[in-house]
């Protein structure tokens, strides 16, 4: 089931493109189902070279009829042709939707953990290179992650996207809990749908670059592991950022919004403790006990958190702890998260947390082996491209459910504890000058140049993000008009931004005025190295 849209206004069904043909020097219009467009106009060939000229393809001039749901044929209704090139951008969209969706179900089916996505990213990377957009893989020592690049000269303008998936949540797309057989990891966050709308909205960017509109930079950042990982940090500490003027961004998400809203900066890290085994009776005294380490490092934590500032969040789970009750365990492995709006509070909130492993190695004499697995700042707001996002959010919020996704939405609802009205999708939710209680590395891209982003309705409203039920979401057409609708405010922005330069400079201006002579200081430590093995199982 394709978006159920239409480019002049809203219809529960159909979905049509205008595909403007280019004869005799003069320009003709026909209206035809976007799924018959994608066929008609073909990708570039792969083996083309990144430096040549995409080649424009004619289709043909039948006005087909469309389909209804009962299996009527009715007319196409009358839509005006664009007025003008920024209209052009959802035709492009609308053109390729269905090849678009095709690889956001295979993401979504591969679900590979972070720096580990291999298949994604070469998905992604070839969809773009097919585009004719200059790829250069393997970025900032990380294998998976890639830049695509198209255009030249000024401005610059950065869409990210990301791809990797989370344990635990395999699921299939139904509205019932049903875990994929032979899977562990699902799309809980929905990135299968952030990387590929980010994609179509740079090829469709690209197109009218090449036509002569507009001019300039699109890059696509291919961003892994943003679930832990913290690969766009890497990416920026490399300088893959220095010559960008500005970033959009998305995510997935139960309602539609956007804001100049901030997040949580985050550090992470593994307390892992070596101790003695021995009979846990007959020689207790013998041992020296790994998970009494790890407890004691909790239970510190916990009188811990009475002392921290308001809006401090510690989480943290038990990664190993021994493998029978009758062996003291020698070794176990304790995994944290700590949080706040400000990224020096979470400096001194580490070092504390450090202690407090320190202390606990030494009360049950055990080795302590610090493995931090990264920091990442918290998002730096920008007002005027929150706006640029705002605005056309609310201009091209067209979503609208069919009868079979109420169905599905309804059903699915009735696992959740805080359900939304399915009428919220219509509806633009402004979180501008808010904090979110999450945390994402576009927070270090957003301290080194004016970035901003939206979430549009992907998930039954109310779903939580990694949860299962955002995974059921991910490979159903309601998650499908979401990353549709991403696609075209996307290339709207870079449209804005590049048609008018004024934006871009007041967008620099409010980031100079914002940042008042404080520099960019990465929470990662003294030569950290992307830690490709995060989601591997842990090793003694």
């Amino acid at each position: 089931m394709r978006p159920n849209r239409t480019l002049a206004g809203r219809s529960c069904f159909g979905h049509l493109a205008w595909i403007h043909l280019l004869r005799a020097g003069s320009i003709a219009c026909c209206l035809v189902p976007a799924g018959l467009a994608a066929q008609q106009i073909p990708a570039a060939s792969p083996d083309a070279p990144t430096t040549t000229t995409p080649t424009t393809t004619t289709p043909t001039t039948t006005t087909p009829t469309t389909t209804a749901p009962s299996g009527e044929q009715t007319a196409p209704k009358a839509v005006p042709a664009p007025a003008n090139g920024k209209a052009e951008l959802a035709v492009s969209i609308a053109a390729r939707e269905a090849a678009s969706w095709s690889v956001a179900q295979q993401i979504w089916e591969l679900a590979e953990p972070g720096y580990q996505e291999v298949k994604s990213s070469a998905l992604l990377s070839k969809m773009l290179e097919e585009a004719e957009f200059r790829v250069e893989r393997g970025v900032a020592g990380i294998p998976t992650a890639f830049t695509a690049t198209y255009g030249e000269g000024k401005p610059v303008i950065g869409l990210l996207g990301e791809f990797d998936a989370l344990p635990g949540l395999s699921q299939q797309a139904t509205p019932v809990r049903a875990p994929r057989e032979g899977a562990t990891y699902g799309h809980g966050c929905g990135h299968h749908l952030f990387g590929v709308a980010s994609a179509s909205a740079a090829i469709a960017v690209a197109e009218q670059i090449k036509a002569g509109r507009l001019s300039g930079t699109v890059r696509y950042y291919g961003c892994p592991a943003e679930e832990g990982g913290g690969a766009k940090v890497f990416m920026v500490l490399a300088g893959l950022f220095k010559d960008c003027d500005a970033v959009f961004h998305w995510h997935p998400g139960s309602r539609n919004a956007a804001g100049d809203r901030s997040s949580l900066a985050r550090m992470a890290v593994k307390f892992r403790f070596h101790g003695k085994s021995a009979h846990a009776a007959g020689a207790p005294e013998q041992g020296r006990s790994a998970l009494d380490a790890v407890e004691l490092t909790n239970h510190a934590a916990e009188l811990m958190r009475e002392h921290t500032p308001e809006r401090t969040r510690i989480h943290h789970v038990i990664t190993a702890g021994g493998d029978a009750p009758n062996v003291v365990p020698a070794f176990a492995e304790v995994y944290y998260y700590i949080r706040h709006p400000n990224g020096d509070v979470v400096r001194d909130l580490y070092r504390r947390l450090e202690l407090c492993a320190q202390g606990a190695a030494l009360a049950t004499e055990t080795r302590l082996e610090t493995r931090f697995e990264g920091g990442i700042m918290e998002l730096f707001p920008n007002v005027t491209l929150a706006k640029v996002a705002m605005d056309n959010l609310k201009a091209l919020n067209d979503i609208e459910y069919s009868e079979e996704d109420r169905r599905f939405a309804l059903k699915l609802q009735e696992s959740l504890d805080a359900p939304l009205p399915l009428e919220t999708i219509r509806q633009v939710e402004d979180r501008s000058g808010t904090i979110g209680m999450g945390s994402t590395d576009v927070g270090d891209v957003s301290w080194v140049v004016p970035t901003s982003g939206f979430s549009t309705a992907c998930w039954a409203p109310g779903t939580p993000a990694h949860s299962w039920q955002a995974v059921a979401c991910g490979g159903t057409p309601i998650a499908r008009k979401g990353m549709d609708l991403a696609a075209r405010v996307l290339a709207a922005g870079v449209w804005d931004l590049m048609s008018d330069p004024k934006l871009i400079t007041q967008a620099q201006a409010e980031h100079r005025q914002r940042l008042d002579g404080r520099e960019y200081r990465t929470l990662m430590l003294p030569g950290q190295k992307p830690p490709l093995d995060y989601r591997k199982p842990s090793r003694r």
